[in-house]
């Protein structure tokens, strides 16, 4: 059997491009990482491709790391049979997008208050990074805006969200010049989210390109901040206003066809959740679902 260590040096060369990093990402010495991948080459041939930059592997290379992914499946499977599954102890790995993200965190503390000994490891990260981080096993439930179509996951429908375009309270918001005056607060998302819902309130519109920028914020608990303090409006998905504390502050802007987003629970297919994962995908689908149904304007 092939040294597991030295195939985790050569899946973090895979997932890094470089040495350096792969052995940072180990807690490894980059020395140790390239004595890892000699002793595979010593005993397979080539592995690595050094002179690209980034780092790239053989054909060799590449079996190897189906192997060492499979093995690193394997390993999670067993762990997850040795675990005691009907146990709600222990650790849940949850990675969502910020807006479900913000509405989410004081119900998902409440629960953890509620069971002693269950742990949720709660991070927020766009899309992909989602994604990517269910694939890797680092956590164990996501939650999507759209269903991927990775065969190693499984999604399941559990909310929708509408977009809504949010300015401060007390303006009027009826005309195209009426978003020119105010200016748009951007943020990642925001041209995409606007450029989708802009043309549903305001058909034949010039672009949310031609509005004037008044701000940008990649957090989203920040985002509606400027928006309270009449610097601007912005369009985000409902959850994200719902989660923000000031909603005297602020006005949402009635659209008679809104463009709802479904989301997305999403985990590995290749095994069923545990009890205490169970038990947290149940919370969200509860919690979000009854912010749907109060849709707080």
């Amino acid at each position: 059997m092939t040294n597991l260590n030295w195939l985790q040096s050569l899946q973090a060369i895979a997932r890094t491009g470089s040495f350096t990093r792969a052995a940072e990402q180990l807690g490894l010495t980059q020395a140790a990482v390239s004595q890892h991948i000699r002793q595979l080459e010593d005993q397979y041939g080539c592995v690595v491709l050094r002179s690209l930059r980034p780092l790239a592997l053989t054909p060799t290379g590449q079996l190897l790391l189906s192997y060492a992914d499979e093995i690193t499946v394997a390993n999670e499977c067993l762990q997850q049979r040795l675990q005691a599954n009907d146990s709600l102890q222990g650790d849940v790995g949850l990675v969502t997008p910020g807006s479900s993200g913000l509405l989410l965190y004081a119900d998902l503390l409440a629960l953890q208050l509620s069971q002693p000994g269950l742990i949720i490891r709660h991070r927020f990260a766009p899309g992909a990074e989602v994604q990517q981080a269910v694939l890797d096993n680092s956590y164990h439930l996501g939650v999507l805006t759209f269903k991927p179509d990775d065969p190693r996951l499984y999604a399941e429908e559990i909310a929708e969200e509408p977009l809504e375009l949010v300015y401060p309270a007390g303006y009027q918001v009826r005309e195209w010049q009426d978003l020119q005056r105010l200016g748009f607060i951007n943020h990642p998302d925001g041209k995409a989210m606007a450029t989708r819902l802009l043309s549903r309130h305001f058909p034949g519109n010039p672009g949310v390109t031609t509005l004037p920028c008044k701000g940008y914020s990649n957090q989203v608990s920040l985002l509606l901040q400027p928006v309270a303090l009449g610097l601007g409006f912005t369009v985000v998905p409902r959850y994200a206003r719902q989660a923000f504390a000031a909603q005297d502050k602020i006005a949402v802007l009635q659209c008679g066809q809104p463009v709802i987003d479904t989301l997305w629970a999403i985990y590995r297919a290749e095994w069923p959740l545990n009890a205490r994962c169970r038990l947290v995908l149940e919370r969200i689908r509860s919690t979000l679902n009854q912010a749907a149904a109060s849709q707080i304007q």
